[in-house]
């Protein structure tokens, strides 16, 4: 078992999460210039998250399965939440299998220093939003 005890939690932690990033003008303003659609697939807990940034506005989309997507990233929970402490490193991470990604991977390593601003930015959310319990990195 993961850090996280069910789906619902980690939802809550992440989606919440990614609805701050694209509220946040320096970021979002990034990302929405990628016009990318992002299927995140997570496990141990199972969930799925897809990032739309193809609008005027970046949208979080749980539990989609159907929309399409230029990119498709699976990884575990445990994984994406080091990844948002800046604790993991994309490219090694897709090295060494921590990671799986499908699309445009050039893109996706262009958004980086993007977001590079939201690691310091999680820590903070995970406090402000009662989710202090897992601020452990």
């Amino acid at each position: 078992m993961g850090l996280f005890k069910d789906s619902e939690t980690f939802e809550k932690v992440l989606g919440g999460f990614f609805g701050l990033v694209g509220e946040t003008p320096e970021v979002a303003e990034k990302l929405l210039a990628s016009k990318l659609v992002i299927r995140f697939t997570y496990t141990d807990p199972d969930v799925v998250l897809v990032v739309d940034c193809s609008g005027d506005e970046i949208r979080v989309i749980p539990g989609d399965t159907e929309m399409k997507a230029e990119v498709n990233m699976w990884m575990s929970s445990d994984i994406a939440h080091k990844f948002w402490f800046g604790k993991v490193n994309l490219t090694a991470a897709l090295t060494r299998g921590q990671m799986k990604a499908k699309g445009p991977i050039p893109q996706i390593l262009k958004l980086l220093p993007a977001i590079k601003p939201t690691y310091a930015m999680y820590p903070r959310y995970l406090e402000e939003y009662g989710f202090g319990e897992y601020n452990i990195y």
